[in-house]
């Protein structure tokens, strides 16, 4: 004969009850503040953005999208983005076409092939990358990458100087350029996109594996078919973070770039400049008015960032069916 478990006196449930109701709500309005929060400060950067890029903006004697001069602290002040723009998409676009596939393949190769004894140190090592200070890449690209790098662009000089874009004007000057900080912009944000989209890949449902590996897929077709595509989306967000530091990243780029107001396609040429780095270089000897203009130069920046994420966002929203929900 079994013995039936104690009755739970009836005052002591609806307290248990009223209890975690109380919990529910406490904890909902403290995640409905947060979010209001983080959308509170935001406004309050935007508008100050606004209103100290108001200030420059009202007194530039230049078209702030068109000049190519940066001198806000002239007597006739005259300051544009136009070179600042270019360099700052030009190298992050440099570093994204560089990151992306190698990030895919460390990812996959962590995840689906190295063995486990291998591939725990091996992400241990890349995660680790990650944790490397901007200064120390710095410092790397301008007294290592820099110096070397000159075989590479002489190459590419030769046989892609057709395109013009990869062809030098000055053959054989210091590699000061926007395609070197391109490269060492791809190395750090390297383990940022090689993290995200390992940990997706993971999360691919075994069934999926085992289905295409049970119909004769080989490997690479398992991959092609079930794992790539339950990824995507996982993959864009990994490569808009990445993105989000190649743009953003000032100490690594001031150190390495050779940075003048000369706006030019020759990629492998000294020169260019991005937001970030003009930013860090003379926001200590600006004047006020020429702190106000390094504002409009980061609203600019900061209006990219939002676009660049919203579009992540869409092109994700737009690819549920790759999500994963439904597995």
């Amino acid at each position: 004969m079994t013995s039936s478990p104690p009755a739970v006196p009836p005052g002591r449930d609806r307290r248990s009850r009223r209890d975690s109701r109380v919990g529910d709500k406490i904890f909902f309005n403290l995640t409905r503040g947060s979010g209001i929060l983080l959308l509170v400060i935001m406004a309050a950067i935007a508008g100050f953005l606004a209103y100290r890029s108001g200030l420059a903006l009202s007194k530039d004697e230049g078209n702030f999208l068109t000049t190519f001069e940066w001198t806000p602290d002239a007597p006739k002040p005259v300051f544009g983005i136009a070179v600042l723009a270019f360099g700052t998409i030009v190298s992050a676009v440099i570093a994204m076409a560089i990151a992306v596939p190698v990030a895919i393949g460390v990812a996959l190769f962590i995840s689906h092939y190295a063995p486990r004894k291998i591939a725990q140190p091996f992400a241990y090592l890349v995660d680790l990358l990650a944790a490397v200070p901007s200064i120390v890449y710095g410092l790397w690209g301008a007294l290592f990458l820099v110096p070397h790098i000159n075989g590479l662009t002489s190459w590419m000089d030769q046989y892609l100087g057709w395109t013009y874009v990869f062809s030098q004007t000055v053959p054989g000057a210091t590699p000061r350029n926007l395609f070197t900080v391109g490269i060492l912009l791809a190395i750090m944000v390297l383990p940022i996109i090689t993290a995200v989209t390992r940990e997706v890949f993971r999360q691919v449902p075994r069934m999926h594996e085992e289905a295409a590996l049970a119909l004769g897929a080989t490997r690479w077709e398992m991959i092609r078919t079930a794992v790539l595509p339950f990824g995507r989306p996982g993959i864009i967000s990994a490569s808009m973070l990445g993105l989000g530091r190649a743009l953003g990243e000032t100490i690594a780029v001031a150190t390495v770039l050779s940075a003048n107001s000369v706006l030019s396609l020759h990629i492998l040429d000294p020169g260019g400049g991005t937001f970030a780095q003009n930013i860090a270089l003379k926001f200590g000897e600006a004047q006020p008015f020429g702190r106000d203009a390094l504002m409009a130069s980061g609203l600019v920046l900061f209006v990219i960032t939002l676009v660049v994420n919203g579009a992540a966002r869409l092109i994700i929203a737009r690819r549920k069916e790759y999500s994963g929900a439904a597995a």
